[in-house]
């Protein structure tokens, strides 16, 4: 079971990098074009923010199942950085990722001038997903 969400949460990490680009870029491209905030520009920040969720949930399993998650956690494994990486800094940054794009997307639902809510996709989308890059541990990403 361990191994399989393990690979699991890897190969839906691609998607999930994927929507969120997707989303940004697509939120860009109507920005710049000065269109309206439709409910089709909400449906694709959605892909974005269900993806997120959907990773988290998956991520959260893995935490608790995980040899090098909850259950390694511990003064000693702190001062090992691929350690720290997968017990602390890594669900850190994915949960503070996750939730600037919460907050983009709630944000971006309410009416109100179309302009406002493109930046906003745009901007905690696109904090949400440096955050995320930067903590993805890329040397041992399948």
């Amino acid at each position: 079971m361990y191994t399989g969400l393990k690979h699991l949460h890897s190969y839906f990490a691609y998607l999930l990098l994927a929507a969120l680009v997707f989303s940004i870029v697509y939120t860009i491209i109507q920005f710049v074009g000065k269109k309206s905030f439709t409910e089709k520009v909400r449906k694709v920040a959605l892909i974005g923010f269900i993806a997120t969720h959907l990773q988290l949930l998956i991520g959260l399993i893995l935490y608790l199942i995980s040899p090098v998650g909850l259950s390694n956690f511990s003064g000693e494994a702190m001062s090992e950085s691929l350690s720290r990486l997968y017990i602390l800094e890594h669900p850190l940054m994915m949960l503070l990722g996750i939730v600037l794009v919460t907050v983009g997307y709630i944000k971006a639902k309410k009416p109100g001038d179309d302009a406002r809510r493109f930046r906003t996709v745009i901007i905690y989308y696109g904090l949400g997903l440096i955050l995320m890059l930067s903590r993805i541990p890329w040397s041992e990403w399948l």
